[in-house]
C-alpha cells in the first residue's frame, strides 16, 4: 500500500467493545476491563480525540442479574434481559468515566431509526452535538424493542453506521483475537496477520469466508463493519481487547493488530444515509453502458440502461442497482414503481411518455438521490 495510515492524526474515533470482552455468564460485566477503556478514553479526549463507544453486554449482564445460566432462545426473554442488563451496564460506564469528570449519554438505537431519514438526521445531530459538548455517547442497538425485522444483526454493523453517522476518522474494533489473519489461527498456529489491507480487497472475503469457523465466529461482521465505515472515508482496526493500554499504543500509530484503509472520499449525509440502509425494497439489473455511465461518467440511472426489474417497490423505495454479474455497484431512490419501471425499462427516456402516458422524471434514479458501492 503506497498510503501509510497514520492513527496518530485521526480526531474523531468510534471505538466498538465487544460481550466476550466485557461480560461473561458467571460474573457479567467486567470491571477491570471497563475501568481501563475509561481511563484509556479519558487519557485520549484530554488529547483531543473525540470518542464514540459502541458497546455490547446488556443481555448478558441482564442474565447474571436475573440468575440465568444459560441465555434463553425465546426473544421476549432476550429482551427483558436487554432491559434488566442495559441499567447495569449504563451505570458501570456513567461511574467509570464520572472519576475523569466526563458525563456518559445512552443512545440506543435499531435500524428503523435510521431507515427513516428524519430520524436518522436527528440521531446525528444528537450524537455530533454530545460530541462537541465533550460527552461520551454509549451506543447499543435497542435489543428490548428490537425484531428480525428492525435488527442491525450485530453491534460491529451498528459500529460501522455510527461510523458513518458522526464522520469519524476511525474505527476502533476492539475482540479476543489480535486482528484478522489470513487463515484461522486456531486452526493453523502458523497463520500470519493481515497488518493492513484496502477494505475492499477480495482476499479479505475469502480470510473469512463460510468455510471458516473464524469467520462465522465474528470476523465477517468485522470486515462488514470495515466497510461500512469506508463509505465515509474511514479507517478501520481491528485489534485485541486484551492488551493493555490498547487504545493508547492506537493512537500513537503503534498498531499491534489489522489495519482496513478506505479508497473512498467522504461522502454527504444524503449518501451516507442511503448506503447505510439495511432494508432495500427491489433490484434492477443493468447492462455494460449504464454500469459504464453510473461508475465512469458519474451519470444518472436512465431506463434505457435496465435489463431486469426484480421485487415490488414503489417510488421513492431505496433499490439496488446491480451488473451483469450480479454484484451490487450502486443503490439508490427510484423515480417510479415497479411495474412502472418493468414497462420502461430497455427503452429510451423519449419513450416514457408514449408507454406509460406520463413522465414523472427523465431518470429511473437521479445521481443526487444515489451511492455507488464498488
Amino acid at each position: 500500500m503506497n498510503e501509510r495510515f497514520d492513527a496518530s492524526l485521526t480526531q474523531r474515533w468510534v471505538v466498538k467493545v465487544g460481550s466476550s470482552l466485557i461480560t461473561n455468564v458467571e460474573s457479567g460485566i467486567n470491571l477491570e476491563r471497563i475501568q481501563s477503556w475509561a481511563r484509556q478514553i479519558a487519557e485520549l479526549k484530554s488529547d483531543g480525540v473525540q470518542i464514540v463507544l459502541v458497546s455490547s453486554g446488556s443481555i448478558v449482564e441482564g442474565m447474571k442479574r436475573l440468575g440465568w445460566k444459560e441465555r434463553p432462545h425465546e426473544v421476549h426473554l432476550l429482551q427483558v434481559a436487554a432491559a434488566v442488563g442495559q441499567m447495569g451496564l449504563v451505570r458501570t460506564y456513567e461511574t467509570e468515566f464520572q472519576k475523569y469528570d466526563y458525563r456518559t449519554a445512552q443512545i440506543l438505537l435499531t435500524n428503523a431509526d435510521l431507515a427513516n431519514r428524519t430520524r436518522y438526521l436527528n440521531v446525528r445531530n444528537t450524537l455530533r452535538s454530545l460530541l462537541e459538548m465533550s460527552v461520551i455517547p454509549v451506543v447499543n442497538e435497542n435489543d428490548t424493542v428490537t425484531t428480525d425485522d428492525i435488527k442491525f444483526g450485530d453491534n460491529d454493523n451498528l459500529a460501522g453506521l455510527v461510523t458513518n453517522i458522526v464522520d469519524a476518522d476511525l474505527l476502533v474494533i476492539l475482540t479476543d483475537q489480535q486482528g484478522l489473519f489470513h487463515q484461522d489461527p486456531r486452526i493453523n498456529p502458523s497463520a500470519s496477520l493481515i497488518e493492513r489491507a484496502w477494505s475492499d480487497e477480495e482476499f479479505l472475503d475469502q480470510a473469512v469466508g463460510p468455510s471458516s469457523k473464524y469467520g462465522r465466529g465474528g470476523m465477517t461482521t468485522k470486515l462488514e463493519a470495515a466497510r461500512k465505515a469506508s463509505r465515509s472515508g474511514a479507517a478501520t482496526i481491528i485489534a485485541s481487547g486484551l492488551e493493555p493500554d490498547q487504545l493508547q499504543k492506537i493512537h500513537a500509530n503503534m498498531i499491534n493488530g489489522t489495519v482496513l484503509q478506505s479508497r473512498a472520499g467522504r461522502m454527504t449525509a444524503h449518501k451516507q444515509w442511503l448506503a447505510g440502509r439495511l432494508r432495500v425494497a427491489g433490484k434492477v439489473h443493468l447492462d455494460h453502458g449504464a454500469v459504464s455511465a453510473l461508475l465512469d461518467q458519474g451519470r444518472s440511472l436512465l431506463p434505457v440502461g435496465v435489463r431486469q426489474v426484480e421485487g415490488k417497490f414503489k417510488r421513492g423505495d431505496l433499490v439496488v442497482c446491480v451488473n451483469t454479474e450480479f454484484k451490487e455497484i450502486a443503490r439508490g431512490l427510484i423515480n417510479y414503481d415497479s411495474d412502472e419501471a418493468d414497462n420502461i425499462k430497455g427503452r429510451r427516456t423519449g419513450r416514457i411518455e408514449s408507454i406509460l402516458g406520463y413522465v414523472r422524471d427523465h431518470e429511473l434514479i437521479h445521481r443526487d438521490n444515489m451511492v455507488i458501492m464498488v
